[in-house]
């Protein structure tokens, strides 16, 4: 092989090598998160991230008050929350102490008053989750992205989890129709603003083992964790 083919064949292997650094540097970097933060009526403040084209609570929401300055009931009592037909929320085992970290548990009605969110912000739609999801890669793919990382709050392992999002989704379980508190640390669930029929509605769920599962057929009776995703 002559000199000229030798350096021809360098400058291709010194290309490959190039296009191979890039592509592998463009994988390991980073995207940039941007935060804001909002608050509530009754002063809370929520970190919020940027997500595609939306801002979104990046905590889960903890107030007492409607929008319009309106008390929600909060129910200990499981035959009263049994029977609700209208807003109210707990905490996890009725223990104000989970409100710091996980927030409240709201039933659909509170959440059905359009009252819910600070002003300018709402529970997401549908289309809101579907276009989260859908942006982050879909369901297997979106569910490592959401999730807070590590095992504070999360179930080993946690599986596959990155929060690259910046959502940091937590495990902050839910009340069963009857009034039962199950699944904090394994699973959390969210609601969707969006009804099924006169007694279901959807809500989005993530699971410690890198599930993600959206569901239409929940009673509204159920006591769910609420994101905000703000007004365009």
């Amino acid at each position: 092989m002559n000199k000229k083919k030798i350096f021809h064949s360098y400058r291709i292997l010194l290309a490959a090598f190039t296009i191979i650094y890039l592509i592998l540097l463009t994988g390991c970097r980073k995207e940039k998160i941007s935060y804001g933060t909002v608050s509530d009526i009754e002063g809370n403040i929520y970190k919020t991230v940027e997500i595609g084209s939306f801002w979104w609570m990046a905590e889960n929401l903890k107030t007492s008050e409607y929008n319009d300055g309106v008390e929600i009931p909060v129910v200990n009592d499981n035959e009263q929350w049994k029977v609700l037909t209208s807003g109210a929320y707990s905490w996890y085992n009725n223990n104000e102490q989970y409100e710091k970290v996980y927030g409240m548990l709201y039933n659909w009605f509170a959440v059905n008053t359009g009252k819910i969110c600070p002003a300018g912000w709402h529970v997401p739609s549908y289309e809101d989750w579907t276009y989260l999801i859908d942006h982050l890669g879909g369901m297997y793919s979106a569910s490592a992205k959401l999730r807070e990382t590590g095992t504070k709050h999360w179930t080993y392992p946690n599986t596959g989890a990155t929060n690259s999002s910046g959502f940091t989704a937590l495990p902050g379980g839910y009340r069963h129709p009857l009034g039962d508190f199950l699944e904090i640390s394994n699973r959390g669930y969210w609601w969707f603003a969006t009804e099924t029929n006169s007694g279901t509605a959807w809500c989005l769920a993530l699971i410690y083992n890198n599930s993600l599962y959206t569901d239409p057929h929940f009673e509204k009776i159920w006591g769910f964790s609420v994101r905000c995703v703000q007004d365009l």
